[in-house]
């Protein structure tokens, strides 16, 4: 497609066309248009928020449910059942797993949402320009809602336990906030994919179980064995934001190399995510 002049690009947009132009690094990412779309990527937002919320009978209650359920379903089945503990023998299992299920959740809603986005917004994907990268931001951002909801949750079940959160409580948002990167890199490159090859719908909740349990959810970091177990560990990046947020909270040890190589991972596939969405941007209108 040849590159278009200023007043070629102007004419076209007002006659309701849009032209692509040709720019290379990260010039062509044209982020700045993101943030030129931001009242709609927070109508998007609260649009699935409210969605969410009134299409279900208990509503709000969901965001407390489920993990609570989960919470004590792991402490059934992996603690009392299978007898795995807490690293702390003052920390109950049910308050150290429920902190890592907080992160994962996070996580496991927000890619989901962000891998669909596209191929669940294909009405307005054809109909309206706007910057495509609106849809999977608006996914993961989504569940911030239902992470504060769980989170206060998990404050009052710390609470009655007897459990205080240590100072370092104050970090809490900066691994909230590599789960959202995390979450969107991973959902960057499963969105494009989808538009192109549908199979990967059925492919992401496969992904997903099989990622929670090479994820510290259910238990803690320090009886991972050595060898190659911690090799794979170190390479999903979920294992530093769990042990990082564990360790903001709830005053557990820090993740070490385990944060820090999952970080550069994060910040590799995010890049190569917005650069892979951004080429196959420009025929999401003909295939979804």
């Amino acid at each position: 497609m040849r590159k278009a002049d200023a007043n070629t690009a102007r004419t076209a947009v007002d006659e309701g066309f849009v032209v692509y132009e040709h720019r290379r690094g990260w010039a062509a990412l044209n982020l700045r248009e993101v943030w030129d779309y931001r009242e709609l990527l927070w109508f998007l937002t609260w649009r699935d928020v409210s969605i969410r919320y009134k299409q279900a009978v208990l509503g709000v209650a969901w965001a407390v449910i489920q993990p609570v359920l989960t919470m004590l379903v792991f402490t059934l089945v992996f603690n009392r059942g299978l007898g795995v503990k807490s690293p702390d023998p003052a920390l109950p299992y049910a308050v150290f797993s429920m902190s890592g299920l907080l992160i994962w959740n996070y996580f496991n809603a927000g890619m989901s949402r962000a891998a669909n986005c596209l191929v669940g917004g294909s009405h307005l994907i054809t109909k309206v320009y706007f910057p495509r990268l609106v849809l999977p931001i608006s996914g993961v951002t989504a569940g911030i809602v239902d992470f504060l909801i769980a989170f206060v949750v998990l404050l009052v079940l710390m609470g009655a336990l007897g459990i205080a959160p240590v100072w370092t409580i104050v970090f809490v948002p900066l691994f909230v906030l590599l789960t959202m990167l995390t979450a969107l890199a991973l959902g960057l490159w499963l969105s494009a994919l989808n538009v192109l090859y549908r199979d990967f719908q059925y492919v992401v909740p496969i992904f997903l179980s099989l990622l929670m349990f090479v994820s510290p959810v259910i238990y803690p970091i320090d009886q991972l064995p050595e060898g190659w177990i911690q090799t794979l560990f170190s390479l999903n990046p979920m294992t530093g934001a769990i042990g990082g947020f564990r360790w903001a909270l709830l005053g557990q040890a820090w993740p070490g190399d385990y944060l820090w190589i999952g970080t550069a991972i994060v910040l590799v596939l995010l890049a190569g995510g917005l650069f892979f969405f951004k080429r196959i941007e420009r025929v999401f209108a003909d295939v979804v």
